[in-house]
């Protein structure tokens, strides 16, 4: 029998959510670093892109206000896959796949939970951009949406959860699919939204898959050392000698770059691909590498592994820390020319995050939600871990990373993985069941 929560419980979580106001995260941040993209270090191929096709909608620049300017119209990109779709007549299901802080491009290709699942639900897939990313650009053009805080104002998580509302009913209203089911889904960012939205417009998404999302990232409800602590224990666990070779060649970068020249070694050093004009440069990237290896430590090439393979397999007749270091980068990055780069250039991504507001005040309402971590992400610290009920149901894998379980599925994907997704399918079949037997 299963065991119910107290409604209590239910509740103060719901209220923590509605009451939640989120704070402006940085790209520079000290204590968390910003959330990236659903990233891989290699890339797959989930679907023939041919599959996919490309409209845009009339969006409305300000849900909220009324002011002249809040009228004003952009045109927002979304993508459809109507391959697998069982259609309107039938009220087959859809898959909204909520963007995040990137062009909505790859994310048919890279997504590939959704194409390998998609027939077997009869679903349509649907692909929608975020506002100031990608082809959904107000004021016409990047530079001028990104010109002035009367621009950016509108770049914040509430105007895009809304942007997501109308496309969903404009979509459904085309296809004369009023009573297709929808299902929210993200990963990391995009997982923080589907969970948003479900609780935002519960009347709009039946659930949401949210993967690798940090919600409780916020108000110190997590201990803001967490996501280091856990890029700490990966290195740690591949190899205690790499981590303490990690450790110590912070201070070690400042001894060097103290010294005469010391920038100038370093570069060469470093074969960077750009001479370094500060130590922040190399810092930056270092600290960068590691916590991305961490948050992507996937199989089958695990680059935690990659990059303590070349640290603890560099030369034994060296004790130069700072050598055993770059045999790592080396070990990583593989054939590229230059090893390190300059001074770092912004990217939509970057730029758009250091901005994005993402306040938000949520509806209390709170039912069919899964939340899938993978306990190796550094993220999965500010991640839903514990069912809150019978319907917010937390999926974690002890191996896992981060949103891991979104990318298709290949032959040498291990037996927990393949588990995990199982198990998110059949919950989410659970729920278009339920909705079919409540529609007649």
């Amino acid at each position: 029998m299963k065991q119910k929560q107290h409604p209590l419980i239910i509740l103060a979580f719901n209220m923590l959510l509605f009451f939640m106001i989120f704070l402006v995260c940085s790209t520079y941040s000290l204590t968390i670093p910003r959330l990236s993209p659903i990233a891989e270090w290699e890339k797959t191929t989930a679907d023939d892109y041919s599959d996919v096709k490309t409209f845009y909608y009339n969006q409305t620049l300000d849900h909220f206000n009324y002011n002249p300017q809040s009228y004003q119209i952009f045109q927002q990109r979304y993508l459809i896959n109507f391959r697998y779709w069982g259609g309107a007549n039938s009220n087959a299901p859809i898959f909204a796949l909520l963007g995040a802080e990137e062009p909505i491009d790859s994310s048919p290709r890279v997504i590939g939970f959704l194409t390998d699942n998609a027939a077997s639900f009869s679903a349509l897939i649907l692909y929608i951009e975020h506002r100031y990313y990608g082809k959904s650009m107000p004021f016409g053009s990047r530079k001028e949406a990104m010109k002035n805080a009367s621009t950016i104002g509108y770049f914040n998580s509430a105007q895009a959860l809304a942007d997501y509302a109308q496309v969903i009913i404009h979509v459904k209203k085309t296809l004369h699919a009023k009573n297709s089911p929808v299902i929210v889904i993200g990963g990391s960012y995009g997982g923080m939204l589907a969970t948003w939205f479900r609780l935002k417009y519960p009347h709009l998404a039946i659930g949401a898959l949210a993967s690798s999302a940090p919600i409780l990232y916020f108000d110190h409800i997590t201990p803001q050392d967490a996501y280091h602590s856990i890029v700490s224990r990966n290195f740690q666990e591949a190899s205690k000698t790499c981590y303490e070779t990690i450790r110590k060649s912070w201070a070690e970068i400042k001894r060097a770059a103290s010294q005469s020249n010391g920038l100038s070694i370093l570069s060469q050093k470093f074969n960077t691909c750009e001479p370094l004009k500060q130590i922040g440069g190399l810092v930056y990237y270092l600290e960068l590498m590691y916590i991305s290896a961490a948050q992507y430590d996937r199989p089958p090439d695990y680059p935690v592994n990659v990059i303590c393979g070349g640290i603890d397999g560099a030369s034994s007749k060296s004790s130069d820390i700072l050598s055993k270091i770059y045999a790592g980068v080396v070990a990583l990055t593989k054939n590229n020319t230059c090893k390190v780069y300059g001074p770092f250039h912004g990217s939509e991504t970057s730029d758009g995050w250091r901005w994005q507001d993402i306040k938000l005040v949520l509806k209390n309402f709170g039912s069919n939600i899964i939340f899938s971590n993978g306990l190796r992400d550094p993220y999965s610290s500010g991640g839903v871990l514990n069912n809150i009920s019978d319907s917010l149901i937390a999926v974690h894998t002890a191996n896992g990373s981060h949103c891991l379980d979104m990318l298709g599925a290949k032959k040498t994907d291990p037996n927990w993985l393949v588990e995990q997704r199982k198990t998110e399918i059949k919950i989410m079949k659970g729920w278009i069941t339920q909705y079919y037997a409540d529609l007649k």
